[in-house]
């Protein structure tokens, strides 16, 4: 009887949604690994990998359908210590590629546990802040609030894997939802906005600029009493910043992570080395021009010129087999899913199942975002995958099992009261 509830509360567009993606993103999948001389279905291969995890995100839906909603917020603290032991037992016990430990290996297969980390704290997040006595405007629980984010993506820094620990502070527009101050958006905001203006325009420039936008801001607004002193801590604050951005990007990041950097401002990149990755993506989605070359026709594609096209680089394949009627298909159905996403959120009876909402919204919008816009040079290079399209098991279930906790919930507020 319970699961005949369910089923009738579930939000069968967002399924349907979820669907369409999953398919559409195993069809590219087929196309990029296909070989050419195709003669029978290979299941060890990435296309027949990726089917047989398809296969195996029905029983794992079953079961989070199954499980009762309110598991999830009773024992959300227990989800998040698990994920953090998962996530420590890889300086352990964890399989490196490519310069990262991130992985446990199986065999042929892994399993990525910071892709699944993303749940718990989402979880344990919705929790703290449906606690009727938290308050983001008091400092001692947002300290808090950004522990339960910041441990993991500490440990995840320490793999190192910058791509999955980035997508981590996408909660931190959950919070402001939730009523976490403004400033602190828009503070991370400037400080990137800054952090790469000082990679192009020489400091002194950047300086200047900000002394005159401070001095037109304090004439306009000191008539309400604005503080000359807090102007000074501002001032000295950003400029010591811009003065530090030539050290850190020298000294600190890696030599990979300048190269993104350098790749997406310079026009002097080797288009044989560190650019040759996003110089192919930009020729595969360009050259498929309005409707596409069509399924399997992708030149790029069956020529192998687009490295790891079956994971991080799998929107290259719709642009040039699709076209751009493909990618705003394709585009419009994560926008659709997001927004139907935000719509169930703000329809919760409960404040756990709606941050939680929302938390699922900001991860995902942060995959979709980043994984699209790094393949047509608007933002640096960082390996995540694109949700529910790229190849890798870990992903699939782990975004899958993100969206159904929500949508379990979701079914589950006409027993709340």
């Amino acid at each position: 009887m319970k699961n005949q509830s369910v089923a009738n509360n579930l939000d069968w567009t967002t399924v349907l949604i979820y669907g369409l993606l999953v398919l559409m993103g195993w069809l590219n999948i087929f196309s990029t690994s296909i070989p050419i001389e195709f003669t029978e279905f290979d299941f060890g291969d990435y296309y027949g990998k990726q089917l047989i995890f398809i296969l195996l995100t029905i029983p794992v839906i079953i079961v989070v359908l199954t499980i009762d909603a309110k598991i999830y917020e009773k024992f959300s603290f227990v989800f998040y210590i698990l994920g953090i032991v998962l996530l420590l037992g890889l300086f352990v016990f964890g399989k490196t590629v490519k310069g990262q430990t991130n992985w446990y290996g199986f065999g042929s297969f892994g399993f990525q546990p910071s892709e699944f980390v993303k749940t718990a704290t989402s979880l344990l997040l919705a929790k703290y802040l449906s606690d009727s006595q938290v308050f983001l405007k008091n400092t001692n629980h947002q300290l808090l609030a950004f522990a339960i984010i910041g441990f993991p993506v500490l440990l995840i820094l320490l793999q190192p894997d910058a791509g999955s620990a980035m997508i981590f502070f996408s909660l931190f527009l959950v919070l402001n939802r939730e009523g976490l101050p403004e400033w602190y958006l828009w503070t991370g905001f400037l400080a990137i906005v800054l952090f790469f203006a000082a990679l192009l325009i020489q400091p002194i420039y950047l300086i200047v600029v900000i002394v005159i936008i401070m001095i037109l801001h304090y004439l306009r607004a000191r008539r309400i009493n604005r503080i000359p002193l807090a102007y000074l801590i501002v001032f000295v604050a950003a400029t010591s910043f811009i003065l530090s951005v030539d050290f850190v990007f020298e000294n600190v990041l890696e030599p990979h992570q300048k190269d993104r950097i350098n790749v997406l401002f310079s026009d002097t990149v080797d288009l044989k080395n560190e650019g040759y990755n996003l110089n192919q993506s930009m020729i595969a989605i360009g050259s498929g021009g309005v409707i596409g070359k069509g399924f399997m026709e992708g030149t790029q594609t069956k020529g192998g010129f687009v490295p790891e096209q079956h994971t991080d680089y799998i929107f290259t394949t719709v642009g040039e087999e699709w076209g751009f009627i493909g990618c705003t298909v394709v585009i419009l159905l994560f926008v659709t899913l997001l927004f139907r996403i935000i719509y169930l959120a703000e329809r919760q009876k409960t404040k756990f199942s709606r941050v939680y909402g929302y938390c699922v919204a900001s991860i995902l919008f942060t995959h979709i975002f980043v994984n699209i816009t790094m393949l047509i040079k608007l933002f640096p290079t960082i390996g995540v995958p694109l949700p529910f399209f790229s190849y890798g098991g870990s992903s699939l279930f782990a975004f899958t099992i993100l969206l159904f906790v929500f949508l379990k919930l979701d079914a589950n507020k006409v027993n709340e009261w």
